[in-house]
């Protein structure tokens, strides 16, 4: 059969065709050939160009003139701030405590407890509690650390354990139950040279200046268990609370307004810090404020609002306990002047001197029947036991200062304050 081709003719510029028996005819046409490697050859070398000219413009675009530097920039910057945001919320704080901790002592007080069994027969036995402090000064012959009054009430002895673990025996300088605050002190011989290398003076910042939502470390010795750390934010300043009695169940006002932290505050950390992130002390805490319905709400003594009450506590003489027979007495019968009753009354807190007895100490310094006594050689008592457990560091025949209030026609009261000679048991 024949078949029947097209082709295309370059000489002619045009398609002829070609008869032939069988296959087609494949002859190749040298022209032809010779146009094709042409057009290849200059489709390499545009290509080459091309590619040369796109490398360099990429060179002098990124070196020279720079446009590409700020997205790279962006990129590195967005990264920075992703790594220091990860980094606030997953902060670590173990620089701050390592500051601290040195200025953090653990306070054990042993004390009598009296208990009535179902007959109306009373035992006594030994109680332990702890707590925590603080140490703000050095003076020339002791350490001084501030507490909560309540962790070194009703002491019959008191023991500090450092930061190396070392523990020695604590004196009561002064206290202060209205604002739940007292200050101990322990002779610097009795301390090695080696642990006074260890320890360190607590710094003290502006509790005036806090701000809702900033970082709060409480440390403390949660529990009796050793020092622990746990964090949180200020929750609220300002705050007003109560106390509660853990005998007697009754409430009171604490007397100063409060600090409100959730970083948590458990039995032991009483008396701890509670410091910011620069490592000051900002408040005393107290988990005698603290709530078993709620969960998050601590509480702490703005440190600013109590410095001068510290300072005066700092300034009383060091108290140490007397026998029962060498211990002093005023000469006064009373009985304990509430809140309740003091806002019934209009009378002052402290103790209503009910009767007085004759010869006494109190009557030479010109007591009467119907003053308040409200302090003690410079602490404040609320009550008759408070008073009985204060002369308890008094010898007699010591002269010791008594601050009264005295009643006035206008049902006003004058404060005085009078020397008493301290006699002996009338028992």
């Amino acid at each position: 059969m024949e078949n029947q081709y097209n082709y295309y003719n370059p000489d002619d510029n045009q398609f002829q065709n070609n008869y032939s028996q069988g296959e087609p005819n494949h002859q190749k046409n040298p022209k032809k050939i010779t146009k094709v490697i042409a057009v290849i050859g200059l489709a390499i070398i545009f290509g080459i160009v091309s590619s040369g000219v796109f490398l360099s413009t990429s060179y002098i675009g990124t070196n020279i003139l720079g446009l590409n530097k700020n997205s790279n920039s962006d990129v590195k910057a967005t990264t920075t701030a992703v790594t220091k945001s990860s980094s606030v919320v997953t902060s670590d704080v173990s620089s701050i405590v390592n500051d601290v901790m040195p200025s953090v002592v653990a306070i054990t007080n042993m004390s009598v407890q009296e208990v009535q069994n179902f007959w109306g027969q009373t035992s006594q036995y030994q109680s332990e509690s702890c707590g925590t402090g603080i140490i703000i000064a050095k003076t020339d012959n002791e350490l001084l650390m501030v507490t909560n009054n309540h962790v070194i009430a009703d002491n019959e002895s008191l023991t500090v354990t450092f930061d190396d673990d070392t523990s020695v025996d604590a004196d009561v300088k002064g206290t202060d139950s209205e604002h739940d605050l007292a200050v101990i002190a322990v002779p610097l011989d009795q301390i090695s040279s080696k642990t006074m290398e260890k320890i360190a003076v607590a710094t003290l910042g502006d509790s005036t200046a806090l701000q809702v939502g900033e970082p709060a470390i409480a440390i403390g010795n949660a529990m009796g268990y050793g020092q622990s750390v746990t964090t949180g934010v200020i929750s609220a300043v300002n705050r007003e609370s109560t106390t509660t009695d853990e005998q007697t169940g009754e409430t009171e006002e604490t007397g100063v307004k409060l600090i409100q932290t959730d970083a948590a505050i458990n039995p032991g950390n009483s008396g701890g810090p509670l410091v910011n992130a620069n490592g000051e002390v900002i408040g005393i805490n107290s988990s005698k404020l603290a709530s078993t319905t709620v969960e998050g709400m601590g509480y702490a003594i703005p440190i600013s609002d109590v410095s001068d009450i510290i300072d005066n506590l700092m300034n009383q003489e060091t108290k140490h306990k007397v026998s029962e027979e060498k211990k002093g007495y005023l000469g006064v019968k009373g009985y304990d002047v509430t809140e309740e009753s003091a806002e019934k009354y209009n009378m002052p807190t402290g103790v209503y001197v009910a009767e007085i007895v004759k010869g006494g100490g109190a009557e030479e310094a010109g007591i009467t029947k119907g003053n308040v006594i409200t302090a003690l050689n410079g602490t404040t008592v609320n009550s008759m036991e408070e008073l009985e457990k204060e002369l308890g560091y008094y010898e007699s025949g010591k002269t010791v200062s008594v601050t009264i209030q005295v009643p006035e026609n206008n049902g006003e009261w004058t404060e005085k304050t009078v020397d008493v000679k301290l006699g002996k048991s009338s028992k």
